[in-house]
């Protein structure tokens, strides 16, 4: 089973983050930055493709390397993890043990010891419960997402108009194809603390208007339904009474900015 670390990063002037992560596959990285370049070697025995692109937005670069992947097994990353020594063989592993899986989902152990989205027993992601998890814990089969044309959504995440939920579109995608997609308890990376978020500014109107889009986006029946179940139970997180929060999330329409439509 070939296993391929597909890594999304940005400015990166030299190949000192296929180290920095621990890297032990083949990896295709998107190095957004301000040249365009590509790269093909072999670094400690495992092929590299360095996709250096002067364009922006997390979604893009995300495509660019699933566009070019070869593995049996891609596996999605941010270039602010390290993977554990035998992470290919977890990995591995887990599809042996699921072998129905089209995508698993793996923990990340955070260096400040805070645990997001943490599982604890093999777990069946469906409709209900598939929001939490962010792309890089996501491994998937390549073939089934080839055969279903998934790719990330490129108007969101970060580096684009509406900064968050690229994920959640990704995983939506994922569930509509009818992809079995599970979570597993084991870790397979570290996610360092040590840099500010690119597109988290706080609970900003911007922020919360950019999450009513993606409710928009994830079902045009039921949105608005689900902006007000958000804002009721997250009130206290984003520091408003409810109703502010649900006037921000359904402000404007598609195609609009600062008042007009594009």
């Amino acid at each position: 089973m070939n296993i391929q670390v597909l890594i999304a990063t940005m400015h990166q002037i030299d190949h000192k983050l296929l180290e920095r992560m621990n890297i032990q596959t083949e990896a295709i990285v998107g190095n957004q930055c301000d040249i365009n370049k590509v790269e093909t070697f072999t670094w400690r025995g495992h092929g590299i493709k360095w996709l250096s692109f002067a364009e922006r937005g997390v979604g893009l670069n995300r495509n660019n390397t699933l566009m070019r992947a070869t593995g049996d097994i891609v596996v999605l990353a941010d270039d602010d993890l390290v993977y554990v020594p035998d992470y290919a063989k977890v990995v591995e592993n887990a599809y042996h043990r699921i072998p129905d899986a089209d995508l698993i989902i793996f923990n990340l152990q955070r260096d400040d010891g805070h645990r997001t989205a943490w599982v604890s027993a093999d777990t069946h992601i469906t409709w209900r419960n598939y929001m939490r998890y962010g792309a890089a814990r996501v491994t998937a089969r390549l073939a089934p997402l080839r055969l279903h044309g998934i790719l990330f959504n490129q108007c969101f995440g970060g580096g684009t108009e509406h900064s968050c939920g690229e994920d959640t579109l990704f995983l939506t995608s994922c569930l509509k194809a009818g992809l079995k997609i599970y979570a597993v308890p084991e870790v397979i990376a570290e996610l360092k603390n040590e840099r500010e978020s690119t597109w988290f500014q706080g609970y900003t109107d911007k922020y919360l208007h950019d999450k009513g889009m993606l409710f928009r986006v994830l079902s045009k029946r039921f949105w608005k339904l689900l902006c007000l179940q958000d804002s009721i139970r997250h009130a206290k997180l984003y520091q408003r009474r409810w109703y502010s929060i649900y006037r921000s999330m359904v402000s404007g329409e598609p195609g609009e900015r600062n008042g007009k439509k594009q």
